[in-house]
């Protein structure tokens, strides 16, 4: 990747950038019909990629929308693989430039980090919080209302522009954010790889502001989904319209009214299909009926090999065994 020397701009239309991006993008999808015929004349993809970005002729592609269950459906919005290679190389250089200024407890798209570090990190709180299990706490547990499609794309752009400083690069992800909305100034779309470090780079506001204002030490977030931990009741009580009324001026955004909740952690936290107690990680009873179902139906050794994977992160011995046995 390029050096120092080099603008941002120039970093991310580098040919040595640009090749890195498809090489990273292409992994696990070289069976799929639009990346073979992208493979078939490359060079001339490539080229033309660096081509469009340096004379500034460079415009994004039609999304194609498709909806996915994961478990709960979700509304996909797919770049061509054009565009997919372009959010790689911004995502290149970016990422390194932006993740520096994250909090430590932000788990979601980063290198490192990802769903079973922020659940193990949880239940090192919880054992921290209550003295292992000897004294009560309580988790305030959060989540934000249409996240992706409520990201305004003005308060976005500014605080990208607080560490991207040159123009012309400005220009290209203003260009990427604008090229997709929900409502008139608002959205992004879920699958973007740079959607995910733009999700990052707004939500480290809410991050920034808990840790430094709110003086909050034992918190977590996965994308929009976080966790404030206390002794007091009272205390994350009197927080909660503190951080609605934060969300809302900084960035726009409200609390989901039915995924607030705050209660003791001895009745486990529920946290990214988890439920994490200070001296145990459980599956979710959902996640467990979720699991049988989709082998019933798809009975493959690649979906066992996946949930006993995500099993092996959890005090699930039993279910591992049940699930080996279905064999």
């Amino acid at each position: 990747m390029g050096g120092g020397h080099q603008s941002l701009f120039e970093q991310i239309i580098s040919f040595e950038n640009i090749f890195g991006a498809w090489k990273e993008f292409k992994r696990g999808k070289m069976r799929k019909a639009e990346v073979l015929e992208f493979y078939s004349t490359l060079e001339e993809h490539l080229f033309e990629i660096r081509e469009s970005l340096r004379s500034h002729t460079y415009r994004p592609q039609l999304y194609v929308s498709f909806f996915v269950t994961d478990p709960k459906l979700r509304h996909i919005h797919k770049a061509s693989v054009r565009d997919r290679v372009v959010h790689q190389a911004i995502f290149r250089v970016l990422y390194p430039l932006f993740d520096a200024s994250f909090i430590h407890d932000s788990y979601s798209c980063r290198e490192g980090k990802g769903t079973h570090r922020g659940v193990r990190q949880l239940a090192r709180y919880l054992r921290k919080i209550s003295a292992n299990h000897k004294r009560p706490a309580y988790a305030l547990k959060c989540d934000i209302r249409k996240f992706f499609d409520s990201i305004d794309h003005a308060i976005l752009i500014k605080l990208l522009e607080r560490r991207v400083h040159d123009t012309d690069a400005q220009q290209l992800l203003t260009g990427i954010i604008k090229s997709f909305e929900t409502m008139p100034g608002k959205g992004l779309p879920l699958g973007n790889v740079t959607s995910q470090l733009f999700a990052n780079v707004y939500m480290n506001e809410l991050d920034q502001w808990t840790k430094h204002e709110l003086k909050a030490r034992l918190y977590l977030r996965y994308c929009d989904d976080f966790i404030i931990l206390h002794q007091d009741k009272k205390y994350l009580v009197d927080i909660l319209p503190k951080i609605a009324r934060s969300l809302k001026e900084k960035l726009q955004l409200e609390l989901h009214p039915n995924k607030v909740t705050i209660r003791k952690i001895s009745q486990g936290v529920d946290f990214l299909g988890y439920v994490v107690l200070p001296h145990a990680i459980m599956v979710r009873t959902r996640t467990k009926l979720r699991m049988f179902r989709t082998l019933a139906a798809k009975p493959t050794e690649s979906v066992r090999q996946s949930y006993l994977g995500m099993l092996s992160h959890a005090n699930a011995r039993k279910l591992s065994e049940k699930i080996k046995a279905l064999w």
